[in-house]
């Protein structure tokens, strides 16, 4: 009796062995815990819509500006080129839409790949601020002066392209990476400083109302600005990111990305981003 069941087990399994080795792959998955590994090597491309904050670091951005704007004028005695401007940073919110496309090469489940991003979209913020007033002297001219410094930066950037070399690991339909390179964004930026000086030869003088004092009191101002449209700004970024295949090479993808700009004016972004994509 044991021989025949042992026969028929050998038979049930033999069977059994025939009829998977005959299913499709993904029932076969199924059945016997097989996951073949998805195929992400070769050309994509696919768009993206991102929502994130700037931060922009604006400093003493301005100082420059105002180092030679007063340049030869007696007021430098006052340490006006050194003064603060306090700008500081602002932080906005803003969203954007944009495209990538890049390629994959695959070892197994390790993957490895070249990639462009691009985002347009209005990014960037505006400050201004108020430095003084400050009266000081006798100066080497034997007069008081009383000195305002009105200064004001912004940044606008409506494009930004990053190339990223990424990396990442397959789990089946998966595919979560890291990555980092090079950012570029196109941005305008303005800035402008004013200063604001009054003196006469008295403490007195010098600490009344241009509007209504008369002489010995001057008044006068200095001013200068800079605008620079469509400047190339440059920088880096790191982030991370998972692509899930859905059918055929349909794919989406979710993403974090961090773009840190070093050009004239400090910006931080931080974006989260959705995306679909095709693999060719």
């Amino acid at each position: 009796m044991r021989r025949v069941v042992l026969a028929a087990a050998v038979m049930l399994g033999a069977v059994a062995s025939a009829q998977a080795a005959d299913m499709p792959d993904f029932l076969r998955g199924s059945l016997g815990g097989y996951s073949p590994t998805v195929n992400w090597q070769g050309f994509y491309v696919g768009g993206q819509y991102g929502y994130g904050s700037s931060d922009e670091h604006f400093g003493g951005s301005n100082g420059s500006m105002l180092s030679s704007l007063i340049a030869n004028n007696v007021i430098q005695e006052m340490g006006v080129a050194q003064w603060n401007l306090q700008l500081g940073g602002v932080s906005t919110r803003s969203s954007g839409y944009g495209a990538f496309t890049g390629y994959n090469w695959q070892w197994d489940d390790v993957v490895a790949g070249l990639e462009a991003s691009y985002l347009h979209g209005s990014f960037g913020g505006t400050t201004a601020a108020t430095a003084g007033p400050l009266i000081g002297g006798p100066l080497s001219d034997t007069f008081f002066h009383n000195v305002t410094v009105n200064s004001s930066d912004s940044i606008a950037i409506s494009d930004i392209a990053t190339f990223r070399a990424r990396a990442g690991y397959a789990y089946g339909s998966f595919l979560p990476y890291l990555f980092g390179g090079l950012a570029l964004g196109n941005a305008d930026i303005t800035q402008a400083v004013n200063v604001h000086d009054q003196y006469g030869p008295t403490f007195a003088n010098a600490a009344a109302s241009c509007s209504s004092a008369t002489p010995p009191l001057v008044c006068y101002s200095l001013h200068s600005d800079n605008t620079l449209h469509n400047h190339l700004i440059y920088g880096y970024t790191a982030g991370l990111g998972v692509d899930i295949k859905l059918v055929g090479g349909l794919f989406m993808r979710a993403e974090w990305e961090y773009v840190r700009f070093v050009d004239l004016i400090q910006v931080n972004m931080n974006t989260v981003r959705a995306g679909i994509g095709y693999k060719f």
